[in-house]
């Protein structure tokens, strides 16, 4: 049936290349990507605040109801994260904390819901990632339809099943199978630079003159 089905995933980011990503800053990323991809700011982290990363397990399901979700904990592989697009509807939840328990035992690495989440207080102690839009305690159904490891797209920002998901205080973000070590280079490289920056502002060195520089080069005129 179109739109109800269950795919095998084809391909997905290695678990070492997932490994170098833990340490970099989701920004970082994000502006090697030129500042182009998110995952949409209201898709917050819900849990104790412990940066996630993994290959995608992708769900997409009808507003409310949360099937394929239940199924997609079933397939999933230590080290997945489950991103489900629910729409982005908010009248129901799609995972809660007897869900959220499971997929701890499964090595799930992180969920994703592009909906609503219940059990928040509990969730939110939990050092098991999760990012969602919002809250309610309306349960969800389980009718389907849906499908897992098909293309879905959050905001904009679309996902292959098996690509690179990151998330950390700052939301969230997609980095694409075919581009992780190219913007694994980029981004450890920006980061470094940053670090370096906080040290220059430490010690009362950094050399500022670049702002001049751009407003010169802008046009800027000083009075």
């Amino acid at each position: 049936m179109i739109g109800f089905a269950i795919h095998t995933r084809q391909r997905a980011v290695r678990p070492d290349a997932v490994a170098r990503f833990r340490d970099i800053p989701v920004a970082n990323v994000s502006d090697c990507m030129s500042r182009m991809s998110a995952g949409g700011a209201r898709l917050r982290p819900m849990h104790d605040g412990t940066p996630m990363a993994g290959p995608a397990l992708t769900v997409r399901c009808r507003p409310g109801d949360n099937l394929l979700v239940h199924k997609a904990l079933d397939l999933a592989a230590p080290g997945d994260v489950i991103v489900v697009d629910a729409g982005g509807d908010l009248t129901n939840a799609i995972i809660g904390e007897i869900m959220a328990a499971y997929a701890a035992t499964r090595g799930v690495a992180g969920i994703v819901i592009n909906g609503a989440i219940r059990d928040a207080a509990t969730l939110r102690q939990g050092a098991l990632p999760v990012y969602a839009a919002g809250v309610t305690h309306r349960g969800p159904y389980k009718d389907g339809p849906g499908v897992i490891n098909g293309p879905i797209a959050l905001d904009g920002m679309t996902i292959e099943p098996g690509d690179l998901i990151l998330g950390d205080d700052d939301g969230l973000l997609c980095v694409p199978y075919d581009q992780v070590e190219e913007l694994y280079q980029a981004s450890s490289a920006k980061h470094k630079a940053e670090l370096e920056m906080l040290a220059q502002i430490a010690a009362g060195k950094l050399d500022t003159s670049w702002i001049d520089a751009r407003l010169a080069a802008q046009g800027c005129a000083v009075k």
